[in-house]
């Protein structure tokens, strides 16, 4: 009983810190995209292009923080998987019913360890979460910028001349700027939807994470 409570404190602990590492992931994307809008809205002959360059740094968080999720899950399903088989039986009945076999799963789990989630359900799950809403800020700032700066837009011509950086034309960049946000909508709606069909499908009431 001392092993399993001091081995699910130490679970704790490690969902606790991966916890904290996504949310510096969060206020890292956060932090460069308000440099970015600060820039940008500096001055009406400001460039927009710090905005279109802040997306990189965003996707490179974006991947870093969906590899940090993956490492997360893992600790947050054991402690999930010792509260539902071992702390609540022994507050609910005194029985630790181990002829459902659950203390075998979770050796397992330890003997061969293994992500529980793919990287395509965890950046899914880190855009619905967090991302959705810095996308859409710099999206809708970037667009708000060829509007209004440096004059009230007037015609569709003088929107690709401002979209134009350097030698690549206005109607490349906006299409560029349409696949990336599209893409990243497309990838968290069809994610919530594998994560609602596995969901559906999963019979093994012993599944873990």
């Amino acid at each position: 009983m001392g092993v399993i409570a001091h081995l699910y404190r130490g679970e704790v602990y490690r969902s606790t810190i991966w916890r904290t590492r996504l949310d510096t992931t969060t206020n890292w994307s956060v932090v460069t995209l308000g440099v970015a809008l600060s820039i940008t809205y500096s001055s009406p002959q400001a460039s927009p292009l710090p905005l279109v360059l802040v997306g990189i740094l965003i996707i490179f968080f974006l991947m870093l923080e969906a590899r940090r999720y993956r490492y997360f899950n893992v600790w947050r399903a054991r402690c999930r998987w010792l509260e539902l088989h071992f702390i609540a039986p022994i507050l609910q009945e005194g029985d630790l019913h181990l002829e459902e076999h659950w203390q075998d799963r979770l050796a397992d789990d330890y003997l061969h360890p293994h992500y529980h989630v793919s990287m395509w359900t965890a950046i899914g799950r880190r855009i619905r979460r967090n991302y959705f809403w810095i996308l859409l800020i710099q999206s809708v700032a970037y667009l708000g910028k060829l509007i209004v700066h440096p004059g009230p837009l007037t015609s569709a011509g003088e929107l690709m001349e401002r979209a134009a950086i350097g030698p690549i034309p206005g109607w490349l960049i906006l299409t560029i700027g349409g696949f990336y946000c599209v893409s990243w909508g497309s990838i968290a709606v069809l994610s919530e939807r594998a994560d609602q069909a596995r969901a559906k499908r999963r019979r093994d009431p012993l599944a873990m994470g």
